[in-house]
């Protein structure tokens, strides 16, 4: 399983997620009145002949809940085949910081603070859960974080309880359950640089919406020239800070085309301009690759500048067709329960996802050791590694959801449920 820095970086990105961040969870009740919002759900008091009082919650936008669902199972699949083109076919972390950007100016119709609040307690105990799995095994392992990392170690641990900086991991650690080779620390953690980010971009929303409705085009090209500036390395910002410098910019042209989703901009250009100057922005990123290209070729995780630009047109002309789903058409109905489902626990999925791909492939890897099996079919098991990979992590996924999605209930103050893939929910009707 190869690792990257870009979709994640490092070795997971969170999505992210993610609202998947979206990590947002969605509320699967009304909001109350302490305030509390949830992805399709947004207080409103409509008025009109015959009507006062607060309007029904409207209902999810199955839209978005794909596509959610779509560029978390394309990070699952990345780790897990290394295939660069998938870079290029759905920039899945674009998608993701673009919905949680968008879901992020509509929560900021109340007080900033109350809302970065609400955001913070629904992302951080999924990710303390999964901290208290990795850091013990680490320290199990050898791992002794107060000789490596100095008389900053427990600074640099705290990383793990409000991830605003980069949360330290050793580069090679024993394993005590001896399953796994001495990088996968670098691998379980790689996933929280999503965490980081989406945490940056929470913290800076309500002063990047005010700069976009004073000055909507100017704010949503700054990132692309952040990008241009720190991700092609005419400035070099040197270590962690630098990374979670380039990560900002390269995604954030994403977070604020989210707000300019909810603010309706898109809709006020003609779309053939639309889509024409997206076009043109996808070309660039494109042209700017192939003269980058690095190790992986066309991996555009590795290509700042690129990543940038192809992502932020892609989820333009995403958005600009979005049809408005109340419930999946016909033809994708039958994936409904486990699109519900993804968006549910879409932070567990992400965060613990590396470490389940390295757990199938240890499952694979005893292929090899049963008799017959492994004599007269090495050959095909090789060659069929990575999707046979790929099709055990599913299952492990599932009892992951089964053992620690719950947290992201407790976190969004929801009853607990093992498997909330909307069964018995209503749902409306299929409008475009």
């Amino acid at each position: 399983m190869s690792t990257h820095r870009y979709d994640p970086p490092g070795a997971g990105h969170p999505d992210e997620r993610a609202e998947w961040p979206s990590y947002g969870v969605p509320e699967q009740r009304a909001q109350e009145a302490d305030g509390r919002d949830g992805w399709a759900a947004q207080a409103a008091q409509v008025e009109g002949p015959g009507q006062t009082g607060p309007a029904p919650k409207p209902a999810r936008d199955r839209y978005l809940d794909l596509l959610r669902s779509l560029a978390l199972l394309r990070v699952v699949a990345y780790h897990v085949f290394g295939w660069a083109w998938l870079t290029l076919v759905f920039p899945s972390m674009g998608v993701m910081f673009a919905l949680a950007g968008s879901l992020m100016a509509r929560s900021l119709k109340r007080p900033a603070w109350g809302v970065i609040r609400g955001r913070l307690r629904r992302l951080l105990p999924p990710v303390w859960l999964f901290a208290a799995v990795i850091l013990p095994l680490m320290f199990w392992g050898g791992w002794k974080p107060a000789r490596d990392l100095g008389g900053t170690w427990l600074l640099n641990l705290f990383m793990y309880l409000v991830p605003v900086g980069a949360p330290p991991y050793p580069g090679s650690v024993g394993d005590p359950t001896g399953l796994f080779e001495g990088s996968w620390a670098e691998q379980a953690v790689g996933p929280l640089w999503y965490i980081r980010a989406y945490l940056w971009f929470v913290i800076a929303s309500p002063l990047l919406l005010w700069a976009f409705r004073r000055a909507p085009w100017p704010t949503l090209l700054a990132p692309l020239a952040l990008t241009a500036i720190v991700g092609t390395g005419l400035v070099t910002i040197p270590g962690e800070t630098g990374l979670a410098v380039t990560d900002f910019a390269v995604y954030g042209a994403c977070w604020i085309l989210g707000f300019a989703h909810q603010d309706g901009l898109l809709r006020r250009v003609p779309r053939h301009l639309v889509v024409s100057l997206a076009a043109m922005v996808m070309g660039f990123g494109l042209w700017w690759a192939s003269g980058h290209l690095g190790p992986e070729g066309w991996d555009l995780n590795e290509i700042p500048l690129a990543q940038a630009t192809w992502s932020l047109g892609f989820v333009v002309i995403l958005l600009v067709y979005a049809p408005s789903w109340r419930q999946l058409p016909p033809k994708l109905a039958g994936y409904g329960k486990l699109i519900t489902l993804s968006n549910n626990r879409a932070v567990t999925i992400y965060l613990w996802h590396n470490m389940l791909i390295m757990c199938a492939e240890r499952i694979v890897d005893r292929a090899w050791d049963i008799p017959y099996v492994g004599d007269h079919f090495s050959e095909r098991i090789e060659s069929t590694y990575s999707l046979w990979t790929f099709v055990l992590v599913m299952p492990l996924i599932g009892l992951t959801i089964l053992a620690v999605g719950w947290a992201e209930d407790l976190a969004a103050k929801r009853r607990p449920q093992l498997w909330p893939n909307g069964t018995g929910r209503k749902t409306g009707s299929h409008t475009r």
